[in-house]
């Protein structure tokens, strides 16, 4: 596809100094758009100023929350597309407080679709979801008629998003795109922490000679996606007028064990260990079972399929982190996740991070 239709546009990204905002900042800043980053920088989120240092000098940054009504009503005034990737994304504080999620997620994403309402209803609207938002798998590969049924307050904040961003769709003519990303991984995700983004904190584990626990036998399925593949997507339906008010799988068809995920870890990196490890009730309790995408509908509507498999993607990552280590390790603010508790981890399995 051709995305010099990007050059010389004016492209808001919310979230733009996270992990796949920072990504789709830098992509678009190569093409020649005009870009605008929002981001509230909360701590632990993954916001970083690194993220976006190979572009830092082609790009604005708005230091504002998506919460802020007047902010976000400023910022989305001309924009020939909005990428929406701001929010509440630890599943575990969801767990606890259900507030942020709230907030963040639900009115965060109505102020920002009423502000395209009053102030730039032509702008193309790009909306980042979770393939959480259909809960347990009821058939795989799992499709976008497959049924919703969240178990989480963050899944269920994220599909309430969705649906608002829908509603401005239909009913007021904002031209939008909604997606629901599955186990994104890469570069320029945080590594502080294990809360979200599994893939990326196995890979930390490893570098760091930290043991990896594979639960039960490890034949849990899983799809992964590089972030490179994630913001060829993202540009790609954009880019499609077919594809504006459809809703949009991005993942893998090809599932990969846990197993076989912490085993390509270790064999890329060259380091690395792990070992068995017995559910515990309640780690069986939550776990949700296999999922992993059926992406055949993105790809017949915009021509989009990932190319990167798991050990390229993971060569790439590794190398990122190891020539840029210290911009991402921090030990002592680091949470193991072997030692969260029983009831959250099933939560963090299959966790992407936006």
């Amino acid at each position: 596809m051709n995305f010099q239709s990007f050059k010389g546009k004016s492209v808001l990204i919310t979230g733009g100094m996270g992990f796949i905002g920072s990504n789709l900042a830098i992509a678009l800043a190569h093409l020649g758009a005009k870009v605008t980053v929002l981001d509230a920088m909360i701590p632990d989120y993954g916001g970083n100023e690194f993220n976006l240092s190979p572009v830092a000098n082609q790009i604005r940054v708005n230091y504002c929350d998506i919460r802020d009504e007047m902010a976000v009503s400023y910022l989305v005034r001309g924009q020939d597309y909005i990428f929406h990737l701001a929010g509440q994304v630890c599943h575990l504080m969801s767990l606890s407080n259900p507030f942020p999620d709230i907030e963040m997620n639900i009115t965060g994403t109505a102020i920002l679709m009423e502000a395209c309402r009053k102030y730039n209803p032509n702008a193309v609207v790009v909306y980042t979801g979770t393939r959480g938002q259909y809960g347990p798998s009821v058939s795989l590969p799992v499709n976008e008629e497959a049924p919703t049924n969240p178990k989480g307050i963050y899944e269920i904040s994220n599909l309430t998003a969705e649906k608002i961003i829908k509603v401005y769709n239909d009913v007021h003519g904002i031209r939008s795109v909604l997606l629901r990303l599955s186990n994104i991984y890469g570069p320029r995700s945080q590594m502080q922490h294990s809360r979200f983004g599994v893939c990326n904190w196995f890979v930390r584990l490893a570098m760091d000679n930290a043991p990896i626990q594979v639960f039960g036998d490890g034949s849990i399925l899983r799809d992964f996606c590089y972030v490179d593949d994630t913001v060829d997507a993202i540009l790609r339906v954009a880019n499609t007028p077919e594809a504006f008010g459809e809703i949009f799988n991005v993942g893998s068809d090809i599932p990969v064990s846990f197993l076989e995920l912490v085993k390509t870890i270790i064999d890329v990196a060259g380091q690395g260990a792990w070992h068995y490890a017995e559910f515990s009730p309640e780690r069986k309790a939550q776990e949700p079972g296999d999922f992993y995408s059926d992406v055949s509908k993105i790809y017949r509507i915009a021509g989009w399929k990932p190319t990167t498999n798991l050990a390229n993607g993971l060569s790439k990552t590794i190398a990122f982190y190891r020539e840029n280590q210290d911009k991402y390790w921090q030990s002592p603010n680091s949470i193991d996740i072997n030692k969260i508790p029983d009831a959250t981890v099933a939560t963090i399995f299959g966790a992407q991070t936006r």
